[in-house]
């Protein structure tokens, strides 16, 4: 075994990958990334004993598990680099508060130089838990951390900061090399749910204060006779940056996948060359980033492995790396993108893929804005059912099965969505009820906090005890961590009966499934027919 990865759902024959990953990771950095989550342990253990936290703990967490992400970082300097960080913050951190080594345990002690031995699956990766019910509940709860640490960095780069959640972090992993006990395990799962709902939260908050409420808002798809730049991912500031230094370079920008949403705030649509999106998901990139004939700019995730023949305009930030592509320079947290700007100006413009207008920007502030329409929707019998279909794209044959459902769902039932698994549907023509289209887009996978608080205002108004008493049905893709983060934040919300697919998650233990049947009401998906009986009725 070179390796062992299953955080995705992905993962091969949906047990785990052994000798690469099914996203291109090479197995020398599949177990280096399993050495970093070792690192943040070691690194948390002494920072919650210690009860230390400092600023540069509080910047270095939360990016060194965004960069263990699915599709984050697939290179090794990269990464052993965040390592090297993590054993030297560490050790600062016993130095100051004088904790005993004797009594720390491995993952708080092992030195720069057992690196390459620590770097194997059965020493400190996911298999070196025997336990397979213990380590299912470990992996839950560290997947869950790791889609926080992504969200959490975010809102950093806005300028918007909770300590409480930091010092939840380092509290959750010293419970993970603590315990043994499959119920207080649960129970941290459940509690990285509560802590995921403050970070959605505090998210939501850094981007609507810093570039307003996203409203209803028509994006074109197709392009214009100019040279472009794409981005892609799902990083605000970045864009923010690369608009204003490229506005007057006759150069147009394109969102893509994930970025799409940047089109529905208020402030971006000040930038005139903010012309439209390219693309679908992130699974059709070696595709489509041929076609695109400029530089494409990676924010985070989805980094597919690029192919030679776009590569040279691939250009990376952030926590995102692959090895041979050019890296974006920061310097006191402004960007250059200069470089980037005058090598668009030497390409082509985009080759067409389509034309046509995606509607989106349904966020919480604008659906609340409509609630009245909506309240009286439902309760004349217009809208009977709103089902939420959002989550995570992949590139299973399988997941044509959620295209397949929004176009059979009753013409009466409304679509709730966001991230990137809107690509399967929200394209079709699938017409309005009174004016309200029957696919509202909230916007990023981050945004579920929109749908969250949409539920949780429609139990208000329609004065209901329990949010399972609503007319909302869910049906949720999944990918990756963040996506694990959001589904134990609608677990600590008290959701339940969510069908989540394509697959059951391969980390998960039949033991820990059975529990999540029994007290959630987890389930997967079946025929479109039959779960459209099931959840609709």
């Amino acid at each position: 075994m070179k390796m062992f990865c299953f955080q995705c759902q992905e993962a091969a024959k949906n047990v785990g990958c052994t000798e690469i990953g099914v996203c291109g990771k090479e197995p020398e950095v599949a177990n280096l990334q399993d050495l970093l989550i070792y690192t943040i342990k070691g690194l948390s253990y002494v920072c919650s004993k210690g009860n230390y936290l400092d600023d540069e703990v509080m910047d270095y967490i939360p990016k060194a598990l965004f960069v263990t992400i699915t599709n984050v970082n697939f290179d090794k300097n990269d990464v052993l680099n965040y390592i090297k960080k993590g054993i030297e913050l560490r050790e600062r951190i016993i130095e100051k508060t004088k904790l005993n080594r004797d009594e720390l345990p491995d993952c708080a002690t092992f030195k720069e130089e057992e690196i390459s031995e620590k770097a194997n699956p059965e020493v400190v990766g996911v298999l070196s838990e025997k336990n397979e019910d213990i380590r299912a509940l470990k992996e839950l709860s560290t997947y869950g951390l790791k889609g926080i640490g992504a969200y959490l960095s975010h809102a950093m780069r806005l300028g918007y900061n909770n300590e409480e959640i930091h010092k939840f972090i380092v509290d959750a992993f010293t419970k993970i090399v603590e315990s043994e006990d499959a119920d207080e395990l649960f129970n941290l799962a459940l509690e990285v749910g509560k802590y995921a709902v403050e970070t959605l939260a505090l998210l939501d908050k850094a981007n609507t204060e810093t570039y307003g409420h996203p409203e209803i808002t028509e994006v074109n798809i197709g392009v214009r006779d100019r040279p472009g730049i794409l981005i892609t991912g799902h990083d605000l500031k970045d864009l923010e940056q690369l608009l204003e230094q490229s506005k007057d370079s006759g150069v147009d920008i394109y969102t893509h996948c994930e970025m799409l949403p940047a089109h529905y705030y208020p402030f971006f649509k000040k930038y005139e060359h903010f012309v439209g999106n390219y693309g679908n998901a992130w699974w059709k990139q070696r595709e489509e980033f041929e076609k695109f004939n400029g530089p494409i700019i990676f924010t985070t995730n989805c980094l597919v492995p690029p192919k030679d023949s776009y590569k040279d305009r691939v250009y990376v930030t952030n926590e995102v790396g692959y090895p041979g592509v050019k890296r974006i320079p920061e310097k006191n947290g402004v960007k250059d993108f200069s470089e980037v700007i005058e090598h668009a100006k030497k390409c082509p413009p985009p080759t067409p893929l389509e034309n046509g207008k995606i509607v989106g920007g349904f966020a919480h502030n604008q659906v609340l804005a409509l609630a009245d329409k909506i309240v009286e929707a439902v309760k004349s019998g217009k809208i009977k059912k709103f089902v939420v279909l959002a989550g995570c794209d992949g590139r299973h044959k399988t997941r044509e099965y959620y295209t397949e459902f929004a176009k059979a769902l009753p013409k009466d039932t409304v679509i709730l969505t966001c991230g990137c698994a809107k690509y399967r549907f929200i394209k079709l023509d699938l017409g309005d009820i009174d004016g309200i289209p029957r696919v509202l887009d909230a916007g990023q996978c981050n945004d579920s906090y929109s749908l969250a608080v949409i539920a949780l205002k429609l139990k208000e108004v329609f004065n209901l005890e329990d949010i399972n008493e609503l007319p909302i049905a869910y049906n949720i893709s999944w990918y990756e961590q963040k996506a694990v983060a959001v589904l134990l934040a609608l677990l600590y919300l008290g959701v339940k009966n969510i069908v989540l697919g394509p697959t059951l998650p391969a980390f998960l233990s039949e033991n820990v499934k059975k529990i999540l049947v029994e007290k959630f009401g987890i389930s997967t998906i079946s025929t479109v027919e039959e779960d459209i009986k099931r959840l609709v009725g």
